[in-house]
This record gives structure tokens, C-alpha cells and sequence, in this order.
């Protein structure tokens, strides 16, 4: 296959072309039609987020792809989008305060435009696409106008893009309906019941190769992340607060050498890195085995500038055939110059051998990336963090911004500490979860781990409690194994327990569901719009917040913070 980079001497201007239709498509059937050869190119976007006032940087990419799309030598040609397709914040704020995401005008503007690249498209829904909560009172009914717009049956996609080649995406269909962050990439799980029976009936040994994309990637996909975001607000991964979902996955990966690849967003980072693309294998000289199946991770970067956390612009290019596949960057600021980042060759149906073109690119602004430990395998011990206790261990050194460390807890729970921070990590792929204790009250105290067991002796069955309600259950159900963490502060002789959630899980769901979110903010105004009227105008609101948890009604001080928000 031979692409020709065409230089772009202009751009389409704002034109009526791209004003809202309605209806403008029938709905599509899922596409299963083989390609007449076994080339394919796929052009991959990233998060959109449009803003009908800023087009420029749309309008220059668009007419970059189409250059591209218009060089290739095969008829086997997709554009795929990964979702958040509009700005989350209104763009007409002299008029109203409605998000722009998620909204009718929203997709109906984003349709116009995919279709624009003359190209068959498809699209995923991320974690803004059901944001339109004004107009909608329900995910289901912001759905349902999601799919209409963009032509679609489902959430799901299915597309025979050339023989035996399938590109398959799913959608996240959870925003109003979200336990925690409204903002964490949820696949329902019927789709994954879907997807799961996908990956069945295509298997790697009938030679089907599956290109995969969601808008977040999935847990254990070894893709750079940010902690200060992502990591801590607890929607790096699909699925993130679901643990059985969250690993389900990369279960599949793992079982299913049918799935090669693997797109996602989400983080608005580029692909500078080289760790925006992560192989499913690597040498053994080079560390330990990665177990991704036969899986390459790939994070796209975003089209406009403003969308961008660290100044790229730019998408992915896929190139494939029969023999293997390219991944390359398409980059925005360059006039839509190729280049090539990996090469995958198929040594097998179930094998691979995977190739970087180069390794990070200097320029830019530096991004941090998150310490994931290592656990090592047959061939190499864990990583030089790993902590290995017998019964307790007890720090000898207060924490300090520094401080790294990595143990597994008897319960199979992994904790460690980056950053002045506590973190929990998955216990099978070592992805970072979430902050189980911030720096505030972590940095300066010593950690300790110690088994509070009924047979420990710190817990004394003959001790029993007084507190009402709760009188002689201090070591009921006590297991063996049972371990407190410990916080110990020798400064003020303090000792601070860091209690595990009831589902066992220590890191915190700190960033809650949007809707609700906002609710308390009217609550809120309203209150002061009361003060007001009482003729109170310098009456001070706060907020008081459960869960109550003890059987006398008062809510417990917790690590990280009193219950009273101001």
C-alpha cells in the first residue's frame, strides 16, 4: 500500500454546510460486507469536544484526512471516533449556562462533520456524550437521540473493514445513572456480553483479527496516564468502580488472541510517547511478561488545541493487511504529516511481533507518568519497591514526598506509595485504582501493617465494647488473616486507622455523580436566596453530608476530611 502526504494549501471556511440537520440519515444497519482486498485505512479521532465557535483547528484537520484518504490505494476506508464530541460548558454563555455536551445541537453538528471526511464512519460514545442533562431527564432518552443522530442501532459497532478484519467498538451509556464520578467510561453490560460473544465466534485460530475502540482504555492496557486527574478522581479505566466489569477486559485480551489492537482517548494526551502505545509482549532481557494477550494499547491524542493537555494535536492512522499493521500520527500542527510509530507483524494467528519506530519525542511540555509496580515473573524478581513482610511491618522513617514502596495486603490487595500519596493498585494487572490518602495526611506520619485477627493479640476477645448498639462485637468474625493499616504520627502520638470500604477496596470514591453534584449547588443557592429575603445577607451556608455510620447516628472522622463542607 502507498500513501502520498499532499500538502494542504487551504481549508474549508464556516459554511451553512455544517449548520444542524435533522433526520439527514436513515438509520445504518451494522456493517458486515468484506473489503475486496486485505489492505485497510482507518483514520482514528480522538476527544472532539467541539465548540461551534472554534472550528479552525476541525476544519484543518478534516481537509488533512481527506488528503489521506483520498491517497490510499485500497477501497477499504473508515473513520473511527472515540467519542466526547462536544465542549462540556455552554458556548453561548451571554445566553444560557446549558452544556454544550451531550446535547441535540451537540450531535447533531458532530454527525455533519464526521460525515464530512466522505469516508463510511463510526463512533463511541464517551463519558460527555450523555451530558446534555437540560434537555434530557434520563440517560436512556439521551441515548436514544445519540444513536438517531449518528445513525445508529445500537451502542455497539460492528464493521468487516477487510477479510476477516473487524473493527468493533462500544459506548458508554451511564451519566445521570452514575454510582460515583459521572465521568467514569461505563460499558453497560449488555454490550460486554455482546462484545464477549463477538470475540467467541471470531477466534484467532479461523485467522479474525479484531481492531478494538472505546473511548477509555481498559485496565491493565500499560498506558500512560495522569495521576493528578485520572488516577485520583477514579475514571482512568472502563469501568473503573466496577471491579468485577473493570477487569473483565483485559480477561478477554488475555483469553482472546483474536483482539490485536486495542484505541482509546480519553486523556487528551499525545503520542509523543512512547508509551502511548504499549505491546502485548516484549523481551524477556527487557522485563517481565506483560501478559496483554495478543493486544497492542493505543492512546489518540485530540484534534484542537484547546483540548489538548499538553500542546499536541494529532490522531492515529492505521495501515493494514494481511501480514500485519502500522500505527502511525497523523500530526494537526505539521500540515497532516505521517509518521510512523510501531509496526505489528503477525508471525502467527496468535503471535506478533511488535516494533517502536522511536522512542519519546523531547518537545512539549513533560508529562509525569504514573509508577506502576512490577510484580516480575519466572525470569525476573518484582520491582525494587516491593515490600516483602512476614507478619506486620512498620516503617522506620516518616513518608515524605519521595517515598516509594509497594506491598501486597493478606487479602490479596495491593497498596503502595508515589508521591506523598497512598494508592491502591489492581491485584492482577498493578494498574493504579485510586488515592486511598492524600499527601496532606499521609507525608510526615509513619505506615504500618499490622494483623488485627482475633488471634493477633492487639485484639483481645475479653475486650469487649460498651458503645450502644455495638456491645461485645469488637473481635466478632475476626479472621486470622484480618490486617490494619496504620497511620502513626510521632509528632502528636496519633494513630489514625485507614479503614478498607465495604467491598474490601481501600481506594476512595471522592468525586461523586454530577447530577447530584449539582443539585447541592442549588440547594445551596437557594438557601442564600432565603437568608436573603430574611434579610440576613451575610448568613454563611454550608453543607452537612453522610453516610451516618454507627448505630448511634454521628458521623465518624474520616482521612481526608471533616463532613462539613464550606
Amino acid at each position: 500500500m502507498k500513501i502520498i502526504l499532499l500538502s494542504v494549501a487551504a481549508f474549508w471556511t464556516p459554511s451553512a454546510a455544517f449548520a444542524p440537520r435533522a433526520n439527514v440519515h436513515a438509520r445504518r444497519q451494522i456493517v458486515l460486507n468484506a473489503g475486496t482486498t486485505d489492505e485497510f485505512v482507518v483514520g482514528v479521532l480522538g476527544d472532539l469536544h467541539i465548540d461551534p465557535r472554534k472550528m479552525e483547528d476541525y476544519y484543518t484537520g478534516r481537509e488533512q484526512w481527506k488528503n489521506i484518504f483520498g491517497s490510499a490505494d485500497t477501497p477499504n476506508k473508515a473513520l473511527v471516533s472515540l467519542g466526547d464530541l462536544g465542549e462540556s460548558k455552554s458556548v453561548r454563555p451571554e445566553e444560557t449556562s446549558e452544556l454544550f455536551a451531550g446535547t441535540t445541537e451537540c450531535h447533531e453538528i458532530a454527525a455533519e462533520y464526521l460525515r464530512s471526511f466522505d469516508v463510511p464512519y463510526e463512533v463511541v460514545g464517551g463519558n460527555h456524550d450523555l451530558e446534555g442533562i437540560d434537555e434530557f431527564d434520563t440517560d436512556e432518552a439521551n441515548l436514544e437521540m445519540f444513536l438517531e443522530k449518528h445513525g445508529k442501532d445500537a451502542p455497539q459497532f460492528i464493521r468487516e473493514i477487510a477479510d476477516k478484519t473487524l473493527l468493533v467498538g462500544m459506548t458508554s451509556t451511564v451519566f445521570r445513572d452514575a454510582k460515583y464520578t459521572s465521568h467514569e467510561v461505563t460499558i453497560d453490560q449488555e454490550q460486554i456480553d455482546w462484545f464477549e460473544q463477538v470475540v467467541k465466534d471470531h477466534p484467532s485460530s479461523e485467522g479474525w483479527k479484531i481492531f478494538v475502540f472505546t473511548h477509555a482504555p481498559p485496565n491493565g492496557s500499560g498506558l500512560r496516564v495522569l495521576q493528578e486527574n485520572h488516577v485520583v478522581n477514579g475514571c482512568c479505566w472502563l469501568n473503573h468502580s466496577n471491579e468485577a466489569q473493570c477487569r473483565k477486559f483485559i480477561e478477554l485480551v488475555r483469553e482472546h488472541r483474536c483482539i490485536k489492537a486495542w484505541f482509546s482517548g480519553h486523556f487528551h494526551l499525545g503520542q509523543d510517547y512512547q508509551d502511548s502505545i504499549s505491546f502485548p509482549t516484549i523481551k524477556p532481557e527487557d522485563g517481565p511478561y506483560p501478559n496483554r494477550g495478543s493486544c497492542v494499547f493505543v492512546q489518540t491524542a485530540v484534534m484542537r488545541s484547546g483540548s489538548s493537555r499538553d500542546g499536541r494535536q494529532q490522531s492515529r492512522l492505521i495501515r493494514g493487511n494481511k501480514d500485519g499493521f502500522e500505527i502511525c500520527t497523523v500530526d494537526h500542527q505539521k500540515d497532516g504529516e505521517i509518521r510512523l510509530d510501531a509496526t505489528i507483524t503477525y508471525s502467527d494467528c496468535n503471535h506478533e511481533v511488535g516494533v517502536y519506530a522511536h522512542g519519546d519525542i523531547a518537545g512539549g511540555k513533560d508529562l509525569f507518568k504514573v509508577y506502576s509496580p512490577s510484580a516480575g515473573d519466572s525470569l525476573h524478581p518484582p520491582d525494587p519497591n516491593y515490600i516483602e513482610y512476614a507478619d506486620e511491618w512498620i516503617m522506620d522513617n516518616p513518608i515524605d514526598k519521595d517515598t516509594k514502596a509497594w506491598w501486597r495486603m493478606a487479602c490479596g490487595r495491593v497498596l503502595g506509595m508515589l508521591n506523598g500519596m497512598l494508592i491502591e493498585y489492581d491485584k492482577s494487572t498493578l494498574a493504579p485504582l485510586g488515592l486511598v490518602v492524600g499527601s496532606d495526611e499521609l507525608v510526615g506520619k509513619r505506615l504500618a501493617i499490622i494483623d488485627s485477627g482475633a488471634d493477633s493479640g492487639y485484639c483481645s476477645v475479653a475486650e469487649v465494647s460498651d458503645e450502644e448498639g455495638m456491645e461485645g462485637s469488637d473481635c466478632a468474625d475476626a479472621e486470622s488473616q484480618e490486617q490494619a493499616v496504620l497511620l502513626i504520627d510521632d509528632k502528636d502520638n496519633s494513630v489514625v486507622v485507614v479503614q478498607p470500604n465495604e467491598d474490601g477496596s481501600y481506594w476512595r470514591k471522592i468525586v461523586r455523580n454530577k447530577m447530584i453534584r449539582m443539585k447541592e449547588v442549588r440547594r445551596e443557592k437557594a438557601a442564600k436566596a432565603l437568608a436573603k429575603v430574611l434579610g440576613k445577607d451575610d448568613t454563611e451556608v454550608v453543607s452537612t453530608y453522610g453516610p451516618y455510620t454507627s448505630t448511634a447516628g454521628m458521623a465518624k472522622n474520616v482521612v481526608g476530611g471533616s463532613k462539613l463542607k464550606r
